[in-house]
């Protein structure tokens, strides 16, 4: 098993460099092909969203596509893949940012249903109830 850091996906995902692109898709093929098995985590699914959206300017639906094709590989190995792809949709569906629509998800999962934060974005989460402290 290797470790498939944020950045091969990115020259992947954008193919802003497409000598690079080329290369990284190699090791996606590998896996497809189950000659690898290759893993990620939660925090590179993040920075990818974050890259993607603040340096690539590219709109929640696409980033949400295109992480969900990263996710989708086969013998691509990933914690939490599952509560990443709810993420995902719910960061597209309520128009907020990934890590608030991560940790919302958290929080429902524990059962806890009020956080402490100055971030609005969790006023549009239904079972959440924001308080300032």
């Amino acid at each position: 098993m290797r470790f498939v850091d944020t950045n091969v996906f990115i020259r992947f995902l954008t193919n802003d460099i497409p000598q690079k692109a080329d290369a990284c898709e190699e090791v996606f093929k590998k896996a497809v092909e189950k000659k690898e098995i290759i893993f990620t985590t939660d925090t590179v699914i993040a920075e990818i969203v974050w890259v993607l959206e603040s340096f690539y300017e590219l709109q929640k639906e696409e980033i949400q596509s295109k992480v969900e094709k990263i996710l989708n590989t086969p013998n691509l190995v990933c914690p939490n893949k599952d509560l990443i792809l709810r993420a995902l949709a719910l960061y597209r569906e309520k128009n907020i940012d990934y890590i608030d629509a991560y940790n919302a998800l958290i929080l429902k999962e524990k059962g806890v249903d009020e956080l402490y934060s100055y971030d609005k974005d969790y006023d549009r989460i239904d079972w959440l109830t924001r308080l300032e402290p």
